[in-house]
């Protein structure tokens, strides 16, 4: 079965970038027939916060990406020192005790020399009796994983392709700190192996990631994962995370954003496809790692925005009508929803067919709106009594055009534009239409005097 993960640390708020990797793992796993586990990678237990963790599974859940499992890593702490015994053991991980100051020097040192920043392993030299005197003097060891220098990491990418990383142009990495607290590295690959993980996607930025942590999984005697690196989004002029911080659903969700409409534009960025209103069926079924590029994608609230806005055009009135002002009908949504850029904007215009409004004439319409009260009057009532009124006032007013219609809109709903009023004529009814014209030519006939 295939079995993707999703593992934000709950340190903060999930921006757009994050949420685009959710959904991807969660598109893939559902295509597949598969499992979509949430992680949280919480074992920075003093920045980790319940606060945010909650937001992660609200977040989630607002999405529509709800995961089959939740797991935390700060309760798997065991399975860690398990594999670090491990590893030690079988002379892959060790106990290093080079304090910052010793590796930035060292690291200058290299820099001069002109060599790569790459640590020189001196802990291996390090003998029984070096760590008992470390021991003797309160100093705990940090410990890294031993990469295994001749043996280059390859993999063929659901994404990127071809994929070289040489591990001798790497340090060994850093897995557990002193203090006992554990990096992202070797429990992030221990989790996936007790979860059978089938498939990481993430972002490119974790590719030289993903070269350690092959050989980690070679060490444990576990295949890996397939892997999947997404390009990064960014903002018009900067990373994204660090240019829009923590923007992302709170901000969709007060903005009036439809989780629909995120879902189908976050899942075509990157990728050929026309970012048009989709169902999540749809989405589904046309899911293709191959359709990523590998260019940085650029994020563009506005496209979103606009993309929103077409997905509640579309919208049938049982799907939001539940979010709709008391009383509006599903004829008065299908009147109004192509001109909502959200459903809540929906009260505004229900407040224009239910009144009251302010519909005063332009002066030099006054007669023509007062004639136009009059021809109304004497029409009988039907569903088509706009296009009748309007012909009958093009023939005797002689107006056509915006001159004929634009004065009826402004003196009936007081907006420039709007839906179509052949669609709300109906719904504002005979009487409010006729008390609205009477009140819109009667001042303007006044100052028409003066």
């Amino acid at each position: 079965m295939t079995v993707t993960r999703f593992a934000p640390s709950p340190t903060g708020s999930l921006h757009a970038g994050n949420i685009r990797t959710a959904l991807v793992n969660w598109l893939y796993a559902r295509q597949q027939g598969g499992r979509f586990v949430l992680r949280l990678d919480d074992t920075d237990l003093a920045r980790s916060s319940e606060a945010s963790a909650q937001g992660i599974r609200d977040d989630l859940d607002w999405l529509g990406l709800t995961p089959d499992a939740e797991v935390r890593q700060s309760d798997r702490f065991a399975l860690y020192e398990a594999a670090l015994a491990r590893l030690a053991a079988a002379g892959r991980a060790y106990r290093a005790y080079d304090t910052p100051e010793q590796l930035d020097l060292k690291r200058r040192v290299q820099a001069s020399r002109g060599l790569p920043p790459v640590y020189d392993r001196t802990a291996l030299a390090l003998t029984d009796a070096d760590h008992a005197d470390f021991a003797a003097k309160g100093v705990a060891p940090h410990w890294r994983f031993r990469l295994d220098t001749a043996a280059p990491a390859v993999w063929d990418d659901l994404v990127r392709g071809a994929c070289h990383i040489d591990p001798a142009s790497l340090s060994d990495p850093v897995v557990r700190r002193a203090d006992g607290s554990w990096l992202y590295m070797l429990p992030s690959v221990v989790d996936d192996i007790d979860l059978g993980i089938t498939t990481i996607v993430r972002g490119e930025d974790h590719v030289t990631n993903s070269g350690v942590q092959l050989q980690m999984f070679a060490a444990l005697g576990s295949q890996p994962p397939a892997l999947a690196h997404l390009p990064l989004l960014t903002g018009a002029d900067a990373a994204l995370s660090k240019r829009l911080g923590s923007a992302g659903v709170a901000e969709w969700r007060d903005a009036g954003f439809e989780p629909g409409a995120v879902r189908a534009f976050l899942a075509r960025l990157g990728t050929s496809a026309a970012t048009e209103p989709a169902d999540d069926a749809a989405l589904i079924a046309g899911f293709d790692f191959a359709a990523f590029g590998r260019s940085t994608v650029r994020f563009d609230p506005a496209e979103l925005a606009a993309l929103n806005a077409k997905t509640i055009h579309a919208l049938h009135f049982d799907a939001v009508a539940d979010r709709l002002p008391d009383g509006m009908t599903a004829a008065a949504w299908d009147a109004v929803r192509g001109n909502v850029a959200t459903v809540a904007d929906a009260e505004g215009w229900w407040r224009v067919i239910t009144g009251p409004v302010d519909g005063v004439a332009d002066p030099a319409d006054c007669d023509f709106i007062a004639a136009a009260h009059d021809a109304l009057a004497a029409l009988d009532w039907t569903p088509d009594i706009w296009p009748r009124w309007t012909a009958a006032l093009k023939v005797s007013s002689g107006r056509k055009g915006r001159g004929l219609f634009h004065p009826l809109r402004v003196a009936l709903t007081g907006r420039d534009a709007g839906p179509e009023m052949a669609a709300l004529l109906p719904l504002i009814g005979r009487g409010a239409a006729l008390a609205r014209l009477a009140a819109a030519a009667a001042p303007a006939y006044i100052r028409c005097q003066e």
